[in-house]
This record gives C-alpha cells, structure tokens and sequence, in this order.
C-alpha cells in the first residue's frame, strides 16, 4: 500500500469525506445532457460548482469529482454539502461530451426558483429577454447583470435556453446571484412592470434616440432582443421607449451579449448606481 493510499480521505470543516466511487451506469444521450423541465439542472466548472455549493438556496442532488477537483475544493475551504463521488475526468467527458471544460467537476441539482412579477424590488435596473436563444448570449448576460447588480432577469419559458448545462457555464457562477423570472407572455409581463412604476426601455437599431440621451429612471427595465429579428413588434409597442445604441465606428451593431453589458453601464451610470 502507498503513503497515498494509507491517507484519509479529504475532509471539510464539517462537511462530509470524499469518497470514491464507480463510472456513471451509462453515459446518458444528447438530450440528457441539457436538464428536461422535470429533469436535475447540469453544472459543471469551477466557478459554476463552487458558487452553487455557496448558495444555500441551491439544493445539489450529485456531485462528481475529480481527484484534483476534491483537493481544490478543499483548499479554498469550500463545503460539497453532499457525499461526492470521486471519478476519472474521462467518466465527466462521457456525460458531457468532449468540448465541455468541467475542470473535474460536475454536479446534478434542483432547479432555483423562479420568482413573480409583482415580487421584483421596484429599484435598480432588471433585464428582459426577448427570446433570445444561445445559451452561451444568455449565459454570458447573465454574468454582466452579476457584476452590474441587476435585480433580475425576465425571460419567456418558451423560445429561451434552459438554465442548465452551457447556459450555467457561461453565466460563470451568476445563477446563483441574479433571480431569473420565467413568464409565458413577455407582453404581459412588460406590462406589468410598466403598471409597477418601471421604466420599460427596449434597444433597438431603430430606436427613436439613442439611449444615452434618454431621461432614465428607477426602476429600470431593459429589454433586449434577439439576434437578427430583435424586439418582436408587440414586445416594441409594449415599452415606453425604444432606444438605440448610438456607436462612432463602421459597425453600427453588437452582439447582443456585449450590446447588454454596454446598455448596462449607460443606465448604472444614468441612474447613479456606479458607487
């Protein structure tokens, strides 16, 4: 027996030891590895992982590891909160497949909850999607709105990504920081926040003026549209402004995960929450 081999398996100021364990039964099909609506939300990478296992909101069903990952965790001091499996990064790379960078980690959880509407705190700046379907434009939104502090993002159940699997990888931890409301009419829900006191903005290339110039105020909603068709029309005649980016360059358009970050910065600043 090596000296490796007569340690004691890792352990976290009261969490449970690290144990390893056999292969995944089977290494599940292309549409097991996104989460079905009824189905575990898939997270995997060090930021994702570890920032589900800090909320305690997120309740985690597996979790898979590598032995490197385990003794990272450990290192940072971070509790896994449930009994993980140890495994060969190769038996993560069967259930994800081979493009996925999971860093050796991997973990099966509840869905978060989804809050209302009319629950939203009517301050700051919240973000709606307008069926905006990549995950990683989605995942990547999501992240900007964590380091701007948004209050929530509003996206429609139907024509949008799941928050699951590249989605979460993308977001790089912000499922767990910025609330994600699910609503079946996007038109409805607008107009809803527009009858709570909130400024409804959305961007669009042929805005009336350009967003710099327009008088914000909270609450703040700003609605951004898909790639290519961008705000549908009734989604349009629903905000009370529609903006455009004004920009000096050649190329009058961005991508909708950087056109985000920007209207982001312009409405923080407008509305003085850059402190």
């Amino acid at each position: 027996m090596s000296d490796r081999d007569r340690k004691p398996p890792f352990r976290r100021g009261g969490g449970k030891p690290f144990e390893k364990g056999r292969k995944f039964a089977r290494p599940p099909g292309r549409r097991d590895r996104e989460s079905s609506p009824d189905g575990p939300v898939i997270l995997y990478g060090w930021h994702t992982v570890s920032a589900a296992l800090a909320n305690p909101e997120r309740q985690i069903r597996k979790l898979f590891l590598t032995e490197n990952a385990a003794r990272r965790l450990a290192d940072e001091n971070i509790d896994t909160r449930v009994l993980p499996e140890i495994v060969r990064p190769s038996v993560i790379d069967q259930r994800l497949g081979p493009d996925a960078v999971h860093q050796g980690m991997l973990a099966e959880a509840e869905p978060l909850p989804s809050p209302d509407i009319d629950a939203l705190p009517q301050e700051g700046i919240v973000l709606v999607l307008d069926q905006i379907t990549d995950p990683h434009n989605v995942g990547a939104i999501m992240r900007s709105a964590a380091a701007f502090a948004v209050k929530a993002i509003v996206t429609t159940a139907r024509h949008s990504p799941e928050a699951t699997g590249v989605l979460a990888k993308s977001a790089s931890g912000a499922l767990e920081l910025v609330p994600l409301v699910t609503v079946q009419n996007l038109a409805r829900a607008l107009t809803e926040l527009n009858d709570r006191g909130f400024m409804t903005v959305g961007l669009d290339s042929e805005g009336t003026e350009d967003l710099g110039a327009v008088a914000l105020q909270q609450p703040l909603a700003l609605v951004l549209g898909a790639e290519g068709k961008g705000l549908r029309q009734l989604t349009r005649e629903t905000c009370r402004v529609v903006a455009r980016l004004d920009m000096p360059g050649e190329i009058k358009s961005l991508n909708v995960s950087n056109a985000a970050v920007l209207a982001l910065y312009i409405g923080a600043v407008r509305l003085g929450l850059m402190k």
